[in-house]
């Protein structure tokens, strides 16, 4: 049995990419929010030139993360009440959020950003 299966809804792979933005529009240092076409809201990042993408919702307030600022130290600071997060690993840098960020699978091919799906922890 191979690891594909048809292209119906049901039978997509789990590890499927998806393009959401072009590798020019993330210049280094830059947040950018995007959404897929399932509707999940992505906040993609350029760390030092790794490219990579967390959850685009604060987990203290719901506040879109793309909105914050990155850090020279690759955190990810919201702009509404100041929480922090670590752009590769989402763990919590700074509060007031307490949980972290869920952090996606990614690869960039062609000048094209893909998001997979969820990194386990």
């Amino acid at each position: 049995m191979s690891g594909w299966a048809d292209d119906s809804e049901e039978g997509r792979r789990t590890d499927a990419f998806e393009a959401v933005a072009d590798l020019a529009d993330l210049t280094e240092g830059s947040l950018l929010g995007v959404r897929t076409a399932a509707g999940e809201e992505i906040c993609l990042f350029n760390y030092r030139g790794e490219v990579g993408a967390v959850h685009n919702v604060c987990t203290h307030a719901e506040f879109p993360l793309s909105d914050g600022t990155m850090r020279r130290d690759g955190t990810i600071e919201c702009v509404w009440h100041g929480a922090q997060y670590s752009c590769l690993t989402g763990e919590v840098r700074r509060g007031p959020a307490l949980d972290p960020v869920a952090v996606y699978e990614v690869r960039v091919e062609d000048g094209k950003v893909k998001v997979g799906g969820r990194k386990t922890r």
